[in-house]
C-alpha cells in the first residue's frame, strides 16, 4: 500500500512539474479564438498583420515566448513595436494551462508551406545557414536539447524581422532571456540584410 501510494505522488509531481503533459489540445482549441485573427484560423499567419504563422511550432518554445511575453521579457523594448501589440494578447492567457492547451492546439495544426516574399537567394542562403544548423538542425527542425525552435515552416519575413532585433538587442537583452542572449552572437555572424535575406529564402524552401 506504502509503495503504491508513493508511486502515485511520485506521477503526480511528475505531472505538475511538466505542465505540457497535462495540455489539452481540445481546450486549447477554445482559447485559441482571441489569436485566430491575426494569426489564422490553422495557425498560417498573416503578413498584412505582421502576424507569424504558429502552426507545426513546438509546444515548448511557443509556450516559452508567449510566457516571455506575458512577462515583459519579450516585447517591452520601445523599438520593439510588433511585439508591443503581441504582449497584451499573451496577457489574456489567464494562467500556465492556458498557455500549455493553445501551445498544444497550435502544435497540432499542420505546419503551412510558404514561398519567399523578400528577393532572397536560397542557394547562397543554404551555405549561410551551414553555421545555424548547428544547434538548429539540418532540415530547421529545431531541437529542445539545444533549445534551438523549428525555422522551417514561418515566413522569411518574420525570420529577417527577428534576426535583425537580435542583432540590434531588441530581442535577447533582457537579463532574463538567457536562450535569447545564446542566439544574439548568432544573429550577429551574418553581415547584412542580404545575408538575412538569404538564410531566410533558404529557410523557407525547408518548409515543412
Amino acid at each position: 500500500m506504502v509503495k503504491r501510494s508513493a508511486t502515485v505522488f511520485f506521477l503526480v509531481g511528475l505531472v505538475l512539474s511538466n505542465p505540457l503533459w497535462a495540455a489539452d489540445a481540445a481546450a486549447g482549441k477554445g482559447v485559441y479564438s482571441v489569436c485566430l485573427a491575426c494569426h489564422g484560423a490553422n495557425g498560417e499567419g498573416n503578413a498584412s498583420l505582421n502576424a507569424p504563422a504558429l502552426a507545426g511550432q513546438a509546444e515548448w518554445y511557443a509556450a516559452r515566448q508567449l510566457n516571455n511575453f506575458r512577462q515583459g521579457i519579450r516585447g517591452t523594448n520601445p523599438k520593439d513595436a510588433f511585439g508591443a501589440q503581441m504582449r497584451p494578447m499573451a496577457m489574456t492567457l489567464a494562467n500556465d494551462a492556458a498557455v500549455a492547451n493553445v501551445t498544444a492546439y497550435t502544435a497540432s495544426l499542420p505546419a503551412v508551406k510558404h514561398s519567399a516574399t523578400l528577393g532572397g537567394n536560397a542557394d547562397r542562403g543554404k551555405t549561410l545557414y551551414a553555421t545555424c544548423a548547428a544547434c538548429h538542425g539540418v532540415n530547421a527542425e529545431g531541437n529542445q536539447a539545444l533549445n534551438a525552435p523549428a525555422l522551417a515552416g514561418l515566413q522569411d519575413w518574420y525570420v529577417v524581422r527577428q534576426v535583425q532585433n537580435y542583432k540590434s538587442g531588441i530581442r535577447g537583452s533582457d537579463a532574463k532571456d538567457s536562450f535569447g542572449a545564446q542566439m544574439r552572437p548568432m544573429a550577429a555572424m551574418l553581415a547584412d540584410d542580404q545575408a538575412i535575406k538569404d538564410v531566410a529564402a533558404y529557410i523557407v524552401s525547408l518548409g515543412k
